[in-house]
């Protein structure tokens, strides 16, 4: 039972991070299950995923209770175990509802967590999100005892971060020329960035209707015939859906010298990393100092920063 013991208490004390590391070969399974139900865009799939994948941990952890901690069985549970927590963390990254609907559809902010994160984070007494100001947002952030639900709740209504001050003048310093804004939902990168003198347009083609209701500000144009119509220098997406079909088009646009992308550092979370490492055209990188003015930190995001090539 030590056996069994130890390895139960090292899984459950990893970072997702360490037990890709040490089991690529059951990460590769997790991430295509987890990308597969987030493509769905249903968070009912993705809460059906963690069950099913809890109910077998289950199973082999009874088997393994009862064999004694057989080395045998253990060896043939580990991968079960190791791909249940995998999945776990990786569907907590993402935050899509799942809370909400693990704790039978009601979650809540207390009262004190409520007051903070509306003042801190919007404007007004809706869900418009405005420029957050770091300084208040490292003061006020650690203080709030429900920080970790407040992006399972926001994110079914579209919103999967936070922009600083800082961050929203740091990305118009590098928009140049012209500039286009794909997948912008609500727009509300684009609002920030016009306000500080960016020529910008907001486009998104409406496939997240369920969860976000673009404004009149914002075309209804699906990426490719957007890149066609308003010939970019600069693009910019915020939180692509993972795997998605159309940040390819961004590399193959003639005009684009540069093309800002704010995502998740988790490849299964957001963004098409396949075309990233497939495109020629582009160097790219994070930037490191501009990742860290996205938030909040949990989300563990990153700023990738593509600039075209010389000839």
């Amino acid at each position: 039972m030590q056996i069994h013991g130890d390895r139960e208490a090292e899984l459950a004390g990893a970072t997702l991070d360490e037990l890709r590391a040490r089991h690529p070969a059951e990460w590769e399974k997790v991430s295509e299950a987890v990308l597969a139900a987030l493509a769905s865009g249903s968070a009912e799939k993705v809460a059906a995923l963690a069950r099913a994948a809890r109910a077998e941990a289950d199973l082999w952890r009874e088997r393994l209770r009862r064999s004694g901690g057989n080395p045998a069985v253990l060896a043939t549970a580990l991968p079960v175990l190791v791909r249940e927590r995998m999945g776990r963390l990786a569907i907590e990254k993402t935050a899509l509802a799942v809370a909400a609907r693990e704790a039978g559809g009601t979650v809540r902010l207390g009262l004190w967590s409520g007051l903070v994160v509306q003042r801190l984070l919007f404007a007004g007494r809706g869900l418009e999100r405005k420029p957050v100001s770091l300084a208040a947002f490292r003061l006020a952030w650690p203080l709030v005892p429900d920080r970790r639900l407040v992006m399972p709740l926001v994110q079914t209504r579209g919103i999967y971060c936070f922009y600083s001050r800082e961050l929203v003048r740091r990305l118009a310093a590098l928009c140049q020329g012209p500039c286009l804004e794909i997948a912008a939902g609500d727009g509300t990168l684009s609002r920030f960035l016009a306000a500080e003198g960016v020529a910008v347009t907001a486009t998104d083609d409406g496939s997240w209707g369920h969860a976000v209701t673009p404004p009149p500000s914002v075309e209804r144009l699906e990426a490719r015939e957007a890149l066609r119509r308003h010939r970019p220098r600069t693009v910019i997406c915020s939180w692509p859906p993972p795997g998605n079909p159309f940040e390819r088009a961004v590399f193959e646009a003639p005009g684009v010298e540069r093309y800002l992308l704010i995502t998740s550092r988790h490849r299964f979370a957001a963004g098409d990393w396949k075309a990233y490492e497939r495109q020629q055209a582009f160097a790219w990188a994070e930037e490191p100092a501009l990742t860290a003015l996205v938030l909040p930190p949990e989300l563990d995001p990153a700023v990738l920063v593509f600039r075209r090539k010389a000839a």
